[in-house]
C-alpha cells in the first residue's frame, strides 16, 4: 500500500500535468473499480478545469472549477502515468504502453495535450467525485486524524491520542484516526528512529494526566524527521510515486542496526498480521 511519500510524491508529479489544465476528454474504460464510478463522470469532469491539486493523508484531492472534487485513492497497485506528445511517458520510468494497456481504467486528456492514465491491475484503487461543500462529510475523510506534518501533530496531541490505550504503540500509529497518513514502512522507521519498541504500550508515551513524557517527543521528532525528506526531495518529472527512501530498518531482518555503538541485529516480528522491523537492543 502507497504510504504518505509515495502518495505525495504522485501529487507532486500530477501538479504540472493537471493543475490549471481543462479536461478536454475523459476516458472511462472500465468503471468499476473499488467502487462504480457515477455514470456521468465523463460528462461531470470534461470542460472543467483543474484549480489545484491536494493530499489528505493517502488520498488525492483535485479541486474543480465546476465545485467538485476528484477524491483519488491509489489501492494496493494503482498508479498515475503522464504522457505527451508521441505516446512518450515523461521520466526515466518509461513502460512499454502494450504491456499496461489493459489495466488503464481511466484516461484523462488535458487541454494542454498531456494525457494522465489512471492504471491498476487489482483495481482496489478508488475515484469518487465529491461535492466540496460536502467534503468534510465524506465518509473516506471524516475520520482522519491530523496529518503527521501539520500543524496539529505534535507530542502533546500524540500524548492524549495515546492515553489508556492498551494496543501497541505500532498498532496505536497505524489508526488512521491517530495519525493520518502513516503506513507500515513509515512507522518502523519512525519507531526505530526514536528508540522505541513496537511492542511498547501506547499508553506508555502519556503521564496519568494525558500529558507527553520524553517518549512522546522523541517519537514526535522521528515521524516530523521521517517526513522532512519529503521537503528535501526533488522529482524528477514523471517519477510518479518512486519516492526513493533510504530505510534504516525496514526489510533490513537479520542485519546490523546502524545505531552506532549498539551491536544488534535487526530482528523481524509480526503484528497484526503486519511485518514489524525493529531492533530489540536498542528499542525499549
Amino acid at each position: 500500500m502507497p504510504e504518505l511519500p509515495e502518495v505525495e510524491t504522485v501529487r507532486r508529479g500530477l501538479e504540472p500535468a493537471m493543475e490549471g489544465q481543462r479536461f478536454a476528454k475523459v476516458e472511462v474504460r472500465r468503471g468499476d473499480l473499488r467502487w462504480p464510478l457515477p455514470k456521468d463522470f465523463a460528462r461531470r469532469l470534461t470542460g472543467n478545469t483543474v484549480t489545484g491539486i491536494g493530499r489528505r493523508a493517502k488520498y488525492l484531492l483535485a479541486d474543480l472549477s465546476s465545485g467538485d472534487v476528484l477524491l483519488m485513492h491509489l489501492g494496493m497497485s494503482g498508479s498515475f502515468h503522464v504522457f505527451r506528445e508521441k505516446d512518450r511517458q515523461l521520466g526515466r520510468y518509461h513502460h512499454q504502453r502494450e504491456k499496461h494497456v489493459a489495466h488503464d481504467h481511466i484516461v484523462f486528456h488535458m487541454s494542454s495535450g498531456a494525457t494522465v492514465t489512471f492504471n491498476d491491475p487489482r483495481r482496489f484503487g478508488s475515484i469518487k467525485l465529491v461535492p466540496r461543500a460536502k467534503l468534510d462529510d465524506e465518509p473516506l475523510l471524516k475520520r482522519l486524524g491530523p496529518e503527521p506534518l501539520g500543524n496539529a501533530f505534535d507530542a502533546a496531541m500524540l500524548a492524549r491520542a495515546c492515553r489508556g490505550k492498551k494496543t501497541s504503540l505500532k498498532a496505536a500509529l497505524l489508526d488512521q484516526r491517530i495519525v493520518a497518513g502513516l503506513g507500515n514502512i513509515y512507522v518502523c522507521e519512525a519507531l526505530y528512529r526514536a528508540r522505541l519498541s513496537p511492542k511498547r504500550m501506547a499508553s506508555t508515551i502519556a503521564d496519568r494526566k494525558a500529558e507527553p513524557n520524553e517518549r512522546a517527543g522523541r517519537l514526535n521528532e522521528a515521524i516530523e524527521n521521517g517526513g522532512s525528506s519529503l521537503r528535501d526531495h526533488r522529482r524528477t518529472d514523471g517519477d510518479l510515486g518512486m519516492f526513493q527512501h533510504n530505510f534504516r530498518v525496514y526489510d533490513c531482518e537479520g542485519e546490523p542496526c546502524r545505531t552506532p555503538g549498539c551491536g544488534g541485529t535487526v530482528k523481524r516480528i509480526v503484528q497484526n498480521g503486519r511485518s514489524t522491523f525493529y531492533c530489540p537492543a536498542c528499542q525499549k
